[in-house]
């Protein structure tokens, strides 16, 4: 085993990149201006890699992802009748800043700075309590209630105006022999305006929900297809059943 000290990452490197991403995301929330600072690309060749075409791609892609921070935003208050305003959801809600922390570092996954987006992922999950992998593939707008134990793999896929509610695991199966597994999909697909209720697990790389899908608490769906517009129920772990909801 042979390791490489100089492929280590500075966690003092990285908040001091996450603060200044976390600035910008604040000039276009509260100001609505689209700022991309010299601080922020500075930061970027210094501490993520110096290549000026990453860099120029990584803030060429941040103009949609400020637009879906607003978009995520606004379906988080139009879902949560606790929330009384947008700032109290910026500052403290745990699912807003989780999802907040995985678009910016799914940014970084997709240029192979894989390292860098999970330092970024990791610090979510001290956090809040929400482990999303920054591989995963999670549309817009996505609305996470308390998040506490909350896990979504890597090559999971959710669709758009999905609801996920505290300790929901979107995993793989079995991970016997796991490093076999890499680049292979083992995670679910999630469907458009699915809703997930607490403690439900869906797992495997075949199964698909379908959409506007309820999942009702603590039910395991592994390796199944649940159709659009159903209602999947249990009243205990493992013995679940379907119900057409339209």
């Amino acid at each position: 085993m042979e390791l490489d000290r100089s492929k280590l990452i500075s966690s003092k490197d990285m908040k001091e990149f996450i603060n200044e991403m976390k600035e910008i995301f604040y000039t276009y929330v509260f100001d609505g201006e689209k700022v991309i600072t010299e601080r922020a690309k500075e930061l970027f060749l210094k501490h993520i890699d110096n290549n000026e075409e990453n860099m120029n791609i990584f803030f060429d892609n941040m103009s949609k992802v400020q637009e879906e921070y607003v978009e995520d935003l606004k379906f988080f208050k139009e879902s949560d009748p606790a929330a009384d305003c947008y700032e109290e959801i910026i500052s403290i809600y745990p699912g807003y800043i989780a999802i907040r922390f995985y678009r910016l570092a799914h940014e970084l996954y997709k240029l192979g700075y894989k390292m860098h987006a999970r330092f970024i992922s990791e610090r979510a999950h001290n956090k809040t309590g929400v482990d999303i992998h920054p591989g995963a593939q999670i549309g817009c707008p996505l609305f996470i209630d308390h998040g506490t134990g909350i896990v979504i793999g890597e090559t999971t896929i959710i669709g758009k105006r999905c609801k996920i509610y505290q300790g929901v695991t979107l995993g793989a199966r079995s991970l016997a022999k796991g490093a076999q597994l890499k680049n292979v999909k083992r995670h679910p697909t999630i469907g458009n305006d699915v809703t997930i209720y607490a403690n439900a697990s869906i797992l495997g790389g075949t199964t698909k929900i379908g959409d506007n899908t309820i999942i009702a608490s603590s039910v395991v769906i592994c390796d199944k297809d649940i159709p659009s517009n159903h209602k999947v129920i249990s009243e205990e772990p493992q013995l679940s059943f379907i119900e057409k909801t339209k």
